[in-house]
C-alpha cells in the first residue's frame, strides 16, 4: 500500500503569539512550532496499518515554510519512510493548501491507496483540507474518526457525531480518512529514530512545481488582532456579619447585569 499522510506545522501551544507589523497573519520568526497534535494521530494509524500490510510505504506530505521542518522529521522519526515539504508561506488558505498537497502527492509517483490526516489544525480550526483534498482527487472521506479496523481494499472507520454517538461507515480504499482523538496513542520517537530520520529522503518542491499560484487563493487573512484583555475582577468583603447580606444582593445584582449568568 501507498499511504499518504498530510500533516500540518502549529504554533507549541505554549507560544506566546503576536499579530504581525501589518496585521496580515502572525509574527513567526520567534515561534516554537511542532506537528499539529491531530496531526500524530493520523501518522500513528499509518504506520500501523503499514504494520499490518507488509510491503506498505509511509509518505508524510506537508505545505509550509522550509525554516523548521520538525513536523515532517518527527514523522519520519515515528517510522515514515520519507517526505515532501512544499515550500510556501504559513498563512495560505485551505483551497490553496488541498492543491498543493494534491499535487505533491501526484508529484511522488506513487498513487495513493490511503490518505490519512488529522481533523483539524489547532491554528486555524478551519476543518477543511481534508475534506476539499479528497474532493480533488475525487476519492471517498470519512472526518472525525475515532476507529479504523480493515484490509488493504475495504476498511470499516468508526466516527463521532454530535451527543456521543457514532457512526460506522464501510469504505473502500483509495480514501481520505481524517483522525480524531482516541483512534490510538500516537508513539514516541526513539533515538534510534529520531537519527534514523536525519537519513531519510525529504524532498522539497515549490508551489509553482505542483501547480499552485496566487490565482488559487479564495481568502485573504487580514487585521490580525489579539483579543482584548479581561477587565479585573471584583472583590467583595464579607466577613462583616452586618453587611452580608448587602454584599450577597450586590453580588447577585453583577452576575445579572454584567456577567448574565442568572
Amino acid at each position: 500500500m501507498n499511504i499518504f499522510v498530510c500533516v500540518k506545522q502549529v504554533p507549541d501551544t505554549e507560544t506566546k503569539i503576536v499579530p504581525s507589523g501589518d496585521g496580515s497573519f502572525i509574527e513567526t520568526s520567534s515561534i516554537k512550532w511542532i506537528m499539529n497534535p491531530y496531526d500524530e494521530f493520523a501518522v500513528e494509524q499509518a504506520l500501523l496499518v503499514q504494520a499490518a500490510n507488509a510491503g506498505s510505504t509511509v509518505t508524510v506530505v506537508r505545505v509550509g515554510s522550509v525554516k523548521d521542518t520538525e513536523a515532517l522529521r518527527t514523522a519520519m522519526a515515528m517510522g515514515a519512510d520519507d517526505a515532501f515539504l512544499v515550500e510556501a508561506a504559513d498563512n495560505l488558505d485551505s483551497y490553496m493548501i488541498a492543491k498543493a498537497l494534491k499535487g505533491a502527492i501526484e508529484k511522488s509517483g506513487k498513487t495513493p491507496d490511503l490518505i490519512l490526516s488529522g481533523k483539524q489544525a489547532i491554528d486555524d480550526d478551519c476543518l477543511q483540507v481534508p475534506q476539499i483534498l479528497a474532493t480533488m482527487l475525487n476519492l471517498p472521506s470519512v472526518s472525525v474518526v475515532v476507529g479504523y479496523e480493515g484490509s488493504a481494499t475495504d476498511i470499516t472507520v468508526k466516527r463521532e457525531v454530535e451527543g456521543g454517538a457514532l457512526e460506522v461507515y464501510g469504505v473502500k480504499l483509495p480514501a481520505m480518512i481524517a483522525c480524531n482523538k482516541g483512534i490510538n496513542t500516537p508513539r514516541y520517537a526513539s533515538l534510534p529514530g529520531i537519527m534514523k530520520a536525519k537519513k531519510k529522503p525529504l524532498t522539497t518542491l515549490s508551489l509553482a512545481d505542483v501547480g499552485v499560484s496566487d490565482a488559487d487563493k479564495r481568502v485573504k487573512y487580514s487585521n490580525f488582532q489579539l483579543p482584548p484583555e479581561k477587565p479585573p475582577g471584583k472583590k467583595f468583603d464579607a466577613t462583616d456579619a452586618a453587611k452580608q447580606a448587602q454584599v450577597v444582593k450586590d453580588v447577585v445584582g453583577l452576575l445579572r447585569t454584567e456577567a448574565k449568568v442568572i
